[in-house]
């Protein structure tokens, strides 16, 4: 896919920027520094809808040109979203209640295009189930340090938290970080309309 313009992530996550270098995309990145603490909304796809584009808009406002690629990713579980843990307790407890157990990520992304200032917002689910974990195992993939910065605990492509997933119902990607054929998918399109 040929860009005409920069593309540019809203983020520092390294984990989308290698997702994004997969599509064999050039882009830069520039994170938005928008909080990312709404509470415990009640509709988690529109809490992502919601920060996704945040993000994008406050990139889109320091620069003249360029489409802008905001993201959020977010873990729930019983209606609860399950942020990134506060402490190495904290991630035990979150990995304890995932146990034997699925749960939901949502991701939602907006492309923002400046300086037409048209947008588009995106939202994939995936259904993620864990099968039924030891407390050793837990403590060992704790204390490696790994869930620290990863909501819900765990990330499906560390070394342990891959086994820790007994099966995925939608988008792999999407349960890393970004949901790559959905958002090449609205890359096309949202540059067809731009450019035309």
């Amino acid at each position: 896919m040929t860009l005409k313009k920069r593309l540019i992530l809203a983020s520092s996550s390294p984990r989308r920027q290698h997702l994004l270098r997969q599509l064999r995309l050039a882009f830069e990145t520039m994170p938005s520094d928008v909080d990312e603490d709404l509470g415990n909304p009640a509709d988690p796809e529109q809490h992502v809808r919601s920060l996704s584009f945040q993000k994008a808009s406050a990139v889109a406002g320091r620069i003249p040109d360029g489409i802008i690629i905001g993201a959020d990713t977010i873990v729930v579980m019983d209606h609860h979203i399950l942020g990134k843990p506060k402490s190495a307790d904290h991630a035990v407890a979150m990995l304890e209640n995932l146990s034997g157990r699925s749960h939901e990520v949502f991701t939602g992304f907006t492309l923002f295009d400046k300086p037409s200032g048209r947008s588009v917002t995106e939202v994939e689910r995936t259904i993620v189930k864990f099968r039924p974990l030891k407390t050793t195992e837990i403590l060992e993939y704790v204390a490696g340090g790994s869930p620290m910065d990863k909501a819900g605990a765990y990330g499906i492509q560390d070394d342990m938290g891959a086994i820790f997933v007994e099966s995925v119902h939608g988008c792999f990607y999407n349960v890393v970080g970004f949901p790559l054929t959905r958002f090449y998918l609205t890359l096309q399109k949202f540059l067809n309309d731009v450019e035309s």
